[in-house]
Formats: C-alpha cells, sequence, structure tokens
C-alpha cells in the first residue's frame, strides 16, 4: 500500500496519534488487460484520497491509495478485488483492528464491492462502478458479501462509458440483502464525476467518516439509508452540498464552474 496519503492541514490530528479507521482507495482499472497497473488510474485517485485523510485527521483516519499488481479484472480472476482483499489484509496488519473502508472509481468500485465480505471491513463507497452488462447467461454480481455493511453508489446520471442503470439495479438487489445501501445520482455529470467534485468529495467525507467513527450522517445521507426504494437509490446529490454541513472537521474546496 506504500505510505499514508497526507491531506492539507486543516486541524490538529487524533490526540494521541493513534490510527482508528483506514479507508483504502480503489483507482479505476480495465475489464481485460495484461499490462501494469496504470499511474494515470493512481493519480486520478489522489484528490479524493487527500479530501479524506483532511476530513478525517483528528478522529484518526489513514488513507492509503492501492497499488494493483496489474489494471485488468480479467473475467473470473478478478485481480483487483482480490488485490483489494490483500490491502484489507495488510491494514490489519499495519493497524490492528481498526475498521476499514472501501472506496473504489470504476473498476475500484467494482473491486470495493466485492471485497467488501473481509472481515475488517465496515463499509463500501463505490464512484462510478463498472459493471458488466446483464447477461443471462452470466452469473450475476454478487451482493450477499455487502450484508452487515454500510455502501454508498454514487453515479453520474451522464456516464457515457458505464450505464447509470447498471449500478441502481445492483443497489436495487443489494438494498434487499443489506437495508444500510443508498444510491446518489449526480445529474449531468460524467464517469470522471468532475463537474460536481466538490459535491461528490463532500458527500464521500461524511459517508465514510460516519461509516468508520460513528458520526452522525448529514439528513440527505441519512434520509438515503432510511428510504425504501427507489427513493434512497436514486438520491439526487444537490449542488453545495457540503456547505452547510456542520460539526464536520474539514473545509470543502472553492466550487468551479
Amino acid at each position: 500500500m506504500g505510505r499514508p496519503v497526507r491531506g492539507a492541514v486543516s486541524g490538529p490530528p487524533a490526540a494521541d496519534g493513534a490510527v482508528s479507521g483506514v479507508v483504502l482507495l480503489l483507482p479505476d482499472g480495465e475489464p481485460e488487460s495484461a499490462r501494469g497497473p496504470s499511474a494515470v488510474s493512481h493519480a486520478a485517485t489522489l484528490p479524493l484520497a487527500r479530501s479524506l485523510a483532511r476530513a478525517g485527521q483528528r478522529d484518526g483516519l489513514v488513507a492509503h491509495v492501492v497499488r494493483y499488481r496489474g489494471r485488468g479484472w480479467n473475467g473470473t480472476e478478478a485481480r483487483l478485488a482480490r488485490d483489494a482483499s490483500w490491502a484489507a489484509d495488510e491494514a490489519v496488519r499495519r493497524y490492528g483492528d481498526v475498521p476499514v473502508c472501501l472506496a473504489g472509481h470504476g473498476m475500484g468500485g467494482r473491486a470495493a464491492l466485492h471485497a467488501a465480505g473481509h472481515a475488517a471491513v465496515n463499509s463500501v463507497l463505490a464512484l462510478a462502478p463498472w459493471l458488466p452488462e446483464d447477461d443471462v447467461a452470466a452469473q450475476p454480481e454478487p451482493v450477499k458479501q455487502l450484508t452487515g455493511r454500510q455502501v454508498l453508489l454514487v453515479h453520474g446520471t451522464n456516464d457515457a462509458r458505464i450505464d447509470p442503470e447498471l449500478s441502481y439495479r445492483l443497489a436495487e438487489r443489494a438494498k434487499k440483502a443489506n437495508r444500510d445501501t443508498c444510491r446518489f445520482e449526480v445529474h449531468s455529470d460524467g464517469h470522471s464525476l468532475r463537474q460536481y467534485k466538490a459535491e461528490v468529495q463532500a458527500l464521500a467525507a461524511d459517508f465514510v467518516l460516519g461509516a468508520l467513527f460513528s458520526r452522525a450522517f448529514a439528513r440527505p445521507v441519512a434520509d438515503a439509508l432510511a428510504a425504501p426504494p427507489p427513493l434512497g437509490l436514486r438520491m439526487p446529490l444537490a449542488a453545495g452540498f457540503g456547505r452547510s454541513l456542520r460539526n464536520r472537521h474539514w473545509n470543502p474546496p472553492s466550487i468551479h464552474r
């Protein structure tokens, strides 16, 4: 996993310097590839990692961007999910019995969902998760491993790479196995979720800190988790989310349109 990602200092660290929770950031990948890990995908994950590290420093949060052995999922080998499970093992080895959140984008979101069954994982954040097209001849994406975890999916409605309806249908199935599942839609945003980057980072921080440290979730997140389908799975991410949150130890970056 390498060294922890550091966020810009916005307040004092945990009083005793102890690690109380770990978030593992899982970069995007490719469905099939024998190439090594992508430096571009790794770099694209760093801003969110820094944002989360900054938001959780008073709580003892440590953030790591996972370095895959390769960039390909590669069918039944599910290499990225295996790497995610290895990273969770490594987090336990390094930091002991602390809760772990798996947070992934694209193919990394799929890896986070698949590896959620690891004993140390208590939550999953899947941003624009890459999911296979529905195929009656193939096994559906698993959801039982999500039981007992808090799960948040986020998807841009204008994602041209991955059909947002695939993540909705997965969330619908996951909600039946695990009531602590919700999904937010970022209207007019694409696969990279850049248009509303500040809001997505604010949502991610609220969810990760709430899941790992038992903080109260922001009202929209609490409502989405409590609402039945489809309401809690098509929750719109409001412009400016994060600006009015109180009792949060972080300052969201300015929004540029």
